[in-house]
């Protein structure tokens, strides 16, 4: 049985999601580029965490960040490698999606890295498949070559 919560980015069994994370984004991205958030960051104001759980054992996570243009940014879509291909992150994406219409969000926006950085392919397609579309920076972020912007309508009816 999958469970998604409101979390904690900080507990215990938490913890070593966002350190795997962390990991990945430093690894794929150049630092100058990377954008990824750690434990504080995602407890600040404005940021709600989600944990996926299975059996109660936490296998993803994600966040949003609201924005003051009225749209959220979605942070921190991770799913740990043992349990990649089942599609938890679009469990997830779909979670949050579900959450900002029910708030009256007018759009989710992320960013990701760029078609040049092969690391974040299945990302990408995930976020295209669910009507994801490409766009300039979104609030807070300057052009970025190491930088894919995209944003989710969420006046619209949702894909699946």
């Amino acid at each position: 049985m999958i469970d998604i919560r409101q979390a904690d980015p900080g507990a215990k069994d938490l913890r070593p999601i966002i350190q795997a994370h962390l990991a990945h984004s430093w690894d794929a991205t150049p630092q100058t580029s990377n954008h990824t958030l750690d434990i504080d960051a995602l407890r600040e104001p404005g940021i709600r965490f989600w944990a996926i759980y299975e059996a109660g054992k936490p296998l993803g996570c994600g966040a949003l960040k609201a924005l003051p243009d009225g749209t959220a940014e979605v942070k921190s879509v991770h799913v740990v490698a043992a349990a990649r291909g089942r599609g938890l992150a679009r469990v997830i994406m779909n979670h949050l999606a579900d959450l900002a219409r029910a708030e009256g969000v007018s759009a989710l926006v992320l960013e990701t890295g760029a078609n040049h950085l092969s690391e974040y392919d299945a990302a990408r397609k995930l976020y295209e498949t669910l009507g994801y579309s490409y766009c300039g920076p979104i609030y807070g972020y300057d052009a970025d070559p190491n930088s894919a912007f995209m944003r989710l309508d969420l006046t619209s009816s949702p894909k699946r």
